[in-house]
């Protein structure tokens, strides 16, 4: 385990086109503190990637880590065309509006970065600072095809240890121990009713994945103005060095750290990237 405690696990209701669906949130900190950081994973990961992360900001501020629709413990939607970016901004709209704070910082990798630039980007924000991990307004095909080739695929395996060793062979994390690895693997694992073991998210997130357009989201960046911190694997194929670049000279102008020996997406769960988030929220 790598941190001392666990998380609190709290619920909402949120609505998709096609009904409402249970939300699943991980909280750390004092339960009443208005300082509220909310951290949004990546496509296929869950709100546990955050643990690390939620566990350090814990005396500092009250942490709100979800599990986005189809993901964790959260609920399938009904109709998987749903499971698209006005989803889950509601959804995330929703969270913030239970979390009672008139203003949030945001901690997001990859998608969850994509949705807190949007969400930063819009007028009345409650965005105060933002966190953006190893993504931007520009992404790269090879990544995007990648990602593409496995999301969706549902693979099972006979026992933790095989779907631990799938996960190290297809996720660019960096040098992660093996109590890291096993982390991010059995937040994300779920045994079946054959005994087998699985990842816990819906396959159907691809649906929409796989023929989601390609849109310039610079002019979404160039509408941010709140403080801003830009992470990045040096190996990342996701978020070119060009890119990234160019997003700390325009926009918000983030400070830009970037991590060798990493790719997509940074973990969070090691000190040095921990200990940057650290510095900027604090």
């Amino acid at each position: 385990m790598l941190t001392r405690a666990a998380p609190r696990e709290r619920s909402l209701k949120g609505l998709s086109p096609h009904g409402f669906h249970r939300v699943v949130w991980y909280e750390w900190g004092e339960a009443g503190n208005p300082r509220v950081v909310v951290c949004v994973h990546g496509l296929t990961r869950t709100g546990r990637d955050f643990d690390v992360v939620g566990e350090a900001l814990a005396p500092t501020h009250r942490v709100l880590a979800v599990d986005m629709p189809g993901r964790g413990r959260s609920e399938w939607l009904r109709d998987k065309a749903d499971y698209v970016y006005s989803t889950y901004l509601g959804t995330l709209a929703a969270l913030i509006a239970a979390s009672g704070a008139a203003s949030i910082d945001w901690i997001g990798t990859s998608m969850g970065g994509l949705l807190g630039m949007v969400m930063a980007a819009q007028p009345g924000t409650p965005v105060g600072r933002l966190v953006v991990n190893d993504v931007g307004p520009t992404i790269e095909a090879s990544a995007l095809a990648r990602i593409g080739a496995y999301v969706g695929a549902d693979p099972t395996f006979a026992s933790e240890d095989e779907l631990v060793a799938y996960m190290r062979g297809i996720s660019p994390f960096g040098p992660l121990d093996d109590a890291q690895w096993k982390h991010l693997a059995t937040t994300v694992m779920s045994r079946r009713d054959d005994g087998r073991y699985g990842f816990v998210y819906d396959p159907g997130i691809a649906v929409p994945f796989r023929s989601a357009p390609a849109t310039d989201l610079w002019p979404l960046w160039d509408a941010i103005s709140c403080p801003t911190l830009l992470l990045r694997g040096a190996n990342s194929d996701l978020l070119s060095s060009t890119t990234a670049r160019a997003m700390s000279q325009r926009g918000p102008r983030p400070a830009l750290i970037e991590f060798e020996g990493v790719g997509h997406a940074p973990s969070l769960l090691v000190r040095d990237q921990v200990e940057a988030i650290l510095d900027f929220l604090k």
